[in-house]
């Protein structure tokens, strides 16, 4: 059985919470809205 005040004690994160708030900040990827924002200028312009 998996005693999990163990496994907690021996948790290490992959990479430090800085580091990742940061690439997720400089992260330039579109989102959703990003591109339903774009098909519907292309879909006006088109009109």
């Amino acid at each position: 059985m998996i005693n999990f005040d163990e496994e907690i004690k021996n948790y290490k994160p992959s990479i430090p919470l800085d580091d990742t708030e940061e690439a997720i900040y400089n992260n330039d990827l579109k989102d959703i809205t990003d591109i339903v924002l774009e098909m519907t200028q292309d879909l006006r312009g088109r009109n």
